[in-house]
């Protein structure tokens, strides 16, 4: 038996789509640039350009804002067109031509036009990407496909601060050389997607999508997919920021020269589960396997709020990480099952808007707790969300018994 769901295992793999191991690659490529830049960019601003912790949170809310609002439209975009490569390739292409102004930049305002046409590119790749995803994935390998592209981007995700650290030391700190290096994985990443991802014809006899955003098409996004939405909101108001794992491992004594290994676990931890998680969801019921998820978010939780060493945290932050494993592919996955074909792009686009502007909300109230009743509040208020997260999964058989059931293929 457990041979045989090795097999499967590495099955899955060979059977899922090329253009989707294109597209998780192309993630990855961009997360490392993305994330040498960003790891080092906040210490960049301060200590060599001068800046305020203000102007460096300021530069990071707008930028962040910018994705989550461009998403929706271009999502929608991507509908009305009825073609989701052209979007994810100009989203791309802005992301990667703007990398060189990161080295050049000689003023802060450069950098925070670079780090806002940065975001817009992302918040036009990001809906058409996932919609992209679901069109090229079998239905019985939708799951394993979010889970292999999660995955991907996610390596990207601990490889790029990993390699900062790295190329700071080879370079005796300097800013200007690494933000170089930086630059050619974002341009191979653009390559890769134009060269390597073929978008699947418009199936005979699906309509068009004129108005996406108009009641009767928000209507058409059935229950199903509103009732996935609003859990995943709901479970969003507990995944505050992950900079608070790291504030977390500072107040038990972690040296700020290793803070970065906190995010590098985290995500490394994430990026190994989030395809075996893909796959499972393909074989059970994608609500169980995502309770499992919820479940590690409030074990983390529990253990973050109650650690008083570093051995500790470094449990929590693996949890988390596992966590989102579990979790992020899948919501996904969900709403490319409940979502019309014609208006997946709009789906992913309300989605990913409504799950950010949650995660902001919920990092909010994670500061003001930390500030006024330390860590634990912090943490165990996420650990509450969580079980509300729960109760509303618990819920779905009643309210809408068709979202986690696997599709099969024709």
């Amino acid at each position: 038996m457990q041979d045989s769901g090795k097999n499967n295992y590495f099955s899955r793999l060979r059977e899922i789509p090329p253009a989707v191991w294109a597209l998780g690659l192309v993630s990855m490529l961009m997360d490392i640039s993305s994330e040498i830049i960003h790891a080092l960019l906040p210490v960049y601003l301060v200590t060599v350009l001068g800046t305020s912790m203000l102007t460096v949170g300021f530069i990071e809310g707008i930028a962040e804002a910018t994705a989550s609002i461009t998403k929706v439209f271009s999502g929608a975009l991507s509908d009305w067109l009825g073609k989701r490569k052209l979007l994810a390739v100009i989203g791309y292409g802005l992301a990667a031509f703007t990398k060189p102004i990161f080295p050049l930049a000689s003023s802060v305002g450069w950098l925070v036009a670079a780090r806002f046409i940065d975001r817009i590119g992302k918040g036009i790749r990001g809906a058409p990407r996932d919609a992209l995803v679901a069109d090229i994935a079998p239905a019985n390998l939708r799951g394993a496909s979010f889970g292999l592209r999660q995955s991907l981007d996610t390596v990207g995700a601990f490889l790029g601060p990993a390699l900062a650290i790295g190329l700071m030391w080879l370079t005796a700190n300097h800013f200007q050389a690494v933000f170089w290096v930086a630059v050619i994985p974002a341009f191979l990443a653009v390559g890769l997607l134009l060269f390597a991802v073929h978008e699947p014809k418009r199936p005979q006899g699906l309509r068009g999508a004129r108005s996406p955003f108009s009641l009767v098409e928000l209507k058409r996004l059935g229950l199903a997919y509103w009732w996935v939405v609003g859990i995943a909101v709901v479970f969003s108001t507990a995944r505050f920021s992950e900079a608070f794992l790291i504030l977390r491992a500072q107040a038990v004594g972690l040296p700020v020269t290793l803070v970065p290994m906190v995010l590098v676990l985290m995500n490394f931890v994430y990026a190994l589960a989030a395809y075996p998680a893909g796959v499972l969801s393909d074989r059970a019921n994608r609500i169980t396997v995502l309770a499992m998820g919820f479940g590690l978010l409030a074990a983390a939780d529990l253990v973050l709020s109650f650690t008083n060493g570093l051995a500790g945290v470094a449990a929590g932050v693996a949890l988390w990480g596992l966590h989102m494993g579990f979790t992020q592919g899948l919501l996904a996955t969900l709403v490319a099952d409940t979502a019309p074909p014609e208006l997946r792009g709009t789906a992913y686009g309300i989605f990913n808007l409504l799950c950010g502007l949650a995660v902001l909300a919920a990092s909010v109230l994670a500061g003001a707790l930390w500030d006024g009743v330390g860590p634990e509040g912090t943490f165990l208020a996420g650990a509450v969300f969580t079980g509300l997260a729960l109760a509303l999964l618990a819920l779905t058989r009643r309210i809408a018994p068709t979202v986690g059931q696997t599709p099969k293929s024709a």
